[in-house]
């Protein structure tokens, strides 16, 4: 499992003043900060490699969620099972990280 990461969080406005410090947090502790406007969260400040990545995992996600669409019905029987395979596996690992995400904030 992996280490959880350490989070800042920060008023835009102070975010700021010491936007270089948030900056390098992010550079080179990986270390995101989330911005704060008015009470709830606006932005997050993360490294390039890290968005990079993000960037990377939503269209590996979006792929298979493609892939998942329930097939005609004439489609072939391995491209139906294989559009189930899918849709479980992304709605496990959706109650997975749910869960996970909760007991982090916990």
């Amino acid at each position: 499992m992996p280490t959880p990461r350490t989070e800042h969080r920060a008023k835009i406005a102070e975010a700021r003043n010491v936007l270089g410090e948030v900056i390098s947090r992010a550079r080179y502790a990986d270390e995101p900060t989330v911005l704060v406007n008015r009470g709830k969260e606006a932005a997050v400040i993360v490294s390039h490699p890290f968005y990079e990545q993000a960037l990377r995992d939503r269209a590996v996600i979006e792929a298979l969620e493609q892939r998942a669409e329930e097939p005609a019905t004439d489609a072939k029987p391995e491209m139906k099972r294989d559009a189930r395979v899918i849709r479980e596996a992304l709605a496990g690992a959706t109650r997975d990280m749910t869960a996970a995400l909760n007991i982090a904030e916990s």
